[in-house]
């Protein structure tokens, strides 16, 4: 994509809601005011109409086949986006034994607020954690320190504030494994078989924000507590094929046009390996310079969220400032770790960081 083809298009490298494929949005344009003859907007037409049954039925089969998932596995879709689920989680599987109890690896502040928001309803173990180095890195997991009574493990594969992953997926035995994945699903081939849960928001590499995606092995989805409300009860939802009320319906047909591009760029094994090249293009810039400082501890550090300080932080301001000028949008760093930050998920062309590693250079060399 070159941002000058259209007007005032830049690279858009915030967190969320994030860029989305301009192909995406070129069709949706496109169809916005008649889906697929029928003279109405795909945002006009009932949840419960044929043609949206069949932009639902699309999305499972799409997601189902780029993600590789399972036949006793479902699909949700809900409302409320990732910290919604937060809530969900709990309710829908800290009941699955009697001790209700959880245990959460602490790994940057969206895991530290899930933990927060799950000790409403149970005991949770949160001893796993980084926070000593400020989440620079994904602390060491030991499944056998996990209680064994435990009804869960959840952890946040990618952290956006700090720039840091999971490259190995923990093994959590007999265990579930619960993943939030909002910042990276469909960036990388994963096996789904490890996980007992996964939930992701859309607004990173799905769609628009305000709705998340939930995929969920059945056996999970009979441990509800009896006081959780029926629009988060996943049993519930499965059964309605997440329709039990008047769902995002604009939401999950933008999900469904970013999943066709996906497909139609190769798979997640095709956009994973152009992830890893375009991360590379800005680790190498920083890693080549003490200009900048990296703070991801370098092992764990994320295809999707590069984050970097500058040596002389008085700097950053002009830094900004000037790479906005040049179209690169949206670059400045959570004010827990301050700096920068580059959000490269899957719609991002590798165009766009070459073209941020190159004024990172000039940069560099105008003010060094």
């Amino acid at each position: 994509m070159n941002p000058g083809a259209m007007t005032n298009r830049v690279y858009n490298f915030g967190a969320g809601p994030a860029m989305l494929p301009e192909a995406v949005m070129r069709r949706a344009q496109e169809e916005f005011l008649d889906y697929c003859g029928i003279g109405a907007s795909v945002i006009e037409i009932s949840h419960r109409s044929r043609d949206f049954m069949d932009i639902v039925e699309a999305c499972d089969a799409l997601l189902g086949a780029l993600a590789g998932i399972p036949d006793n596995y479902r699909i949700l879709y809900v409302h409320g986006g990732a910290q919604m689920q937060f809530s969900a989680v709990p309710m829908n599987l800290i009941a699955r034994r009697p001790q209700r109890k959880a245990a959460y690896v602490v790994s940057g502040n969206f895991a530290k607020l899930a933990a927060k928001e799950a000790a409403r309803y149970g005991e949770i173990d949160t001893s796993c954690s980084s926070a000593e180095s400020n989440f620079d890195r994904i602390p060491e997991f030991d499944a056998q320190a996990v209680d064994p009574d435990s009804s869960y493990v959840h952890i946040t594969s990618n952290n956006t504030i700090y720039g840091t992953r999971w490259n190995a997926i923990p093994d959590t035995g007999e265990i579930p494994l619960v993943a939030d994945m909002t910042s990276e699903l469909l960036s990388r081939k994963l096996d789904i078989n490890r996980f007992g849960l996964i939930f992701a928001s859309l607004q990173k590499n799905l769609g628009p924000s305000g709705l998340a995606v939930v995929i969920v092995r059945e056996d999970l989805l009979d441990h509800a507590m009896p006081e959780t409300p029926g629009l988060l009860n996943y049993r519930s939802c499965a059964e309605k094929h997440s329709l039990a009320n008047t769902i995002n319906t604009f939401a999950i047909y933008m999900m469904k046009l970013v999943l066709e591009w996906l497909r139609d760029q190769g798979g997640v094994e095709a956009i994973e390996r152009r992830n890893a090249e375009k991360a590379a293009i800005l680790y190498e810039t920083v890693d080549g310079s003490d200009f900048y400082l990296g703070t991801a501890h370098a092992p764990h550090r994320s295809h999707m969220n590069v984050t970097f300080n500058l040596a002389e932080d008085d700097l950053l301001d002009a830094f900004l400032r000037e790479a906005e000028s040049a179209g690169l949008y949206a670059l400045k760093g959570h004010r827990n770790v301050g700096g920068a930050r580059a959000s490269i998920y899957n719609a991002m062309p590798a165009e766009g960081c070459r073209a941020l590693a190159d004024f990172m250079r000039h940069f560099e060399r105008q003010r060094a």
